[in-house]
């Protein structure tokens, strides 16, 4: 129960790579491993009764023998509908976690989509100064690196009471199946067994508040809440919606400008560069992040410049309708590593530019690679877009001028996301890797046999081109399993291939017409 403090001190390690911090303010000082973060969150714990009666049960015991949360760690309950927070309203277990700081602050998707709000500035100041290596506790089903909140490094999923018993703790550095929580009144150590709930206790507690009558008065609040929203007026009579040149969350995308009603002919790639190397498993979460929008960030500097207060930033799974944010968090997760820039310790979304060697972030790179008309190849490791499933992962990578990504394979549901934005997902052969290239950065790239009739899992052949005039060429396989998903990446998308089906359509029609005439 709970986490082995011998797998989190190397976690911690891993990321550090010197000894722990201790940050020298107040009497009580947070050191890595601290929790920063402590919420029970999301649509899947805390739809169980059992579970949330638990967490109350136990914060009531803790109440008991009195115990507090330490200073550093924000808590929240964000339930994933209201009946949880009738209940548990009704059996007075709300008064015991709002007590330790557990305050219901909404429902729906919270902290583990990013929405844990900001931490407290001391908190802060911690992070910046001292580098201290926080964490986040929580009840919700994601914890990918960099998601839940930007200053926070590492992250734990628990069941809702060990969140409670975490946050007590202060730390995830304690073994709580052997060492005590803290201690209480008298200087007591309190041990999690000493406050854990019973299966007694927990029915007992919910037997009299869980009946048709709490899901019945949820009913009457959401149907309340639909009349309302029938209420508002938008002021447009068009059946068409009139973009905002003001708004920094909804932007006409860019998805068909310049598109052509003819269907391009097939072409190779030519002199593309080698724009990114990454390792394995990196998840949709390190392509498109979905937690809060760092103020320092190219998205950041994006909404400041468009007049946004940083507390208005919101996060980017909000704001996934405007594509001149969602591009700016393309790869930029602090999370990711460049192996090409891995050995100057540069992590996160950078880039380095060739031929001239400057280092930008992955926008600012692409952005000048796209006026120099300069096709871009990611080149990645085992399981490449791993984690949740994500449009914008792939439409970030499209916006960014990645023509294709060359991977040892893929996860299912990002490769035919990419085939939908037209981006070839090439795979390795014969058990080349990555580091079978060899490259550094300065190559160029031609990928060559997409010229001609494909057949799903075809052949082709890329030429790796090095600086001092020799050149490689290694074999790939198209990862495209139907003749159909080949016929949207010659389209170059799903998108102008439908637009040019629908003329198609509509002129075939109008042919028919004329004939019956």
């Amino acid at each position: 129960m709970g986490f082995v403090p011998a797998s989190v001190s190397a976690e911690i390690k891993r990321l550090r790579g010197d000894a722990p911090v201790s940050v020298p303010i107040e009497s009580e000082r947070p050191e890595d491993g601290a929790i920063l973060i402590a919420a029970i969150t999301s649509c899947t714990t805390t739809a169980n009764p059992q579970l949330m009666a638990g967490a109350g049960l136990l914060a009531r015991n803790a109440r008991q023998r009195g115990l507090t949360v330490p200073w550093w760690v924000k808590t929240s309950l964000s339930p994933g509908s209201r009946p949880t927070a009738g209940y548990l309203a009704d059996s007075g277990l709300q008064a015991d976690l709002d007590a330790l700081g557990f305050h219901v602050t909404g429902f729906g998707c919270m902290t583990c989509i990013g929405n844990s709000g900001e931490l407290d500035d001391r908190v802060n100041a911690c992070v910046k100064e001292y580098g201290l290596l926080g964490a986040a506790v929580l009840s919700g089903n994601r914890n990918f690196e960099g998601r839940v909140h930007p200053s926070v490094k590492l992250a734990y999923l628990a069941s809702p009471a060990l969140v409670v018993a975490y946050a007590l703790a202060g730390t995830v550095r304690r073994n709580l199946e052997r060492e005590p929580i803290t201690v209480g009144r008298n200087d007591t150590p309190v041990f999690l067994a000493d406050i854990w709930p019973t299966q007694q206790q927990i029915d007992d507690a919910l037997a009299p508040v869980i009946g048709p009558k709490l899901f019945a008065r949820a009913d009457s609040d959401n149907h309340e809440g639909r009349i309302l929203w029938d209420t508002v007026s938008t002021g447009v009579s068009s059946s068409l919606f009139a973009w905002s040149g003001k708004s920094t969350y909804l932007r006409r995308p860019p998805y068909l400008d310049g598109m052509k009603m003819d269907k391009p002919a097939a072409e190779n790639i030519y002199g593309a560069r080698v724009f990114l190397v990454v390792g394995d498993r990196v998840t949709t979460d390190h392509i498109s992040p979905a937690g809060s929008i760092s103020e320092d960030s190219v998205a950041g500097q994006y909404l400041r410049a468009h007049g946004v207060r940083r507390a208005d930033f919101n996060q980017f799974n909000t704001r996934r309708g405007n594509h001149e944010v969602m591009i700016r968090g393309g790869f930029s997760n602090p999370g990711l590593v460049n192996e090409l820039l891995a050995p100057q310790g540069i992590k996160g979304g950078y880039v380095r530019i060739q031929p001239e060697g400057e280092v930008l972030p992955v926008f600012d790179a692409a952005m000048r690679y796209d006026k120099r008309h300069v096709p871009l190849v990611v080149v990645a490791g085992k399981e490449y877009g791993a984690g949740s499933s994500r449009d914008w992962a792939a439409k970030a990578t499209a916006l960014l001028g990645i023509r294709s990504v060359i991977a040892e394979n893929f996860e299912r549901i990002h490769r035919n996301n990419l085939i939908s934005m037209g981006i070839w997902p090439l795979e390795f052969t014969s058990g080349l890797t990555r580091r079978d290239l060899a490259l550094d950065g300065s190559e160029e790239l031609d990928i060559l046999g997409l010229d001609c009739e494909l057949k799903p899992t075809a052949g082709v052949t890329l030429v790796v081109r090095r600086g001092d005039g020799s050149s490689q060429a290694f074999q790939l396989i198209v990862k495209v399993d139907t003749q159909a998903a080949l016929q949207s990446l010659r389209h170059g998308g799903v998108l102008p291939q439908t637009l040019r089906e629908l003329e198609e359509t509509t002129r075939r029609a109008g042919q028919s017409r004329m004939r019956s005439v």
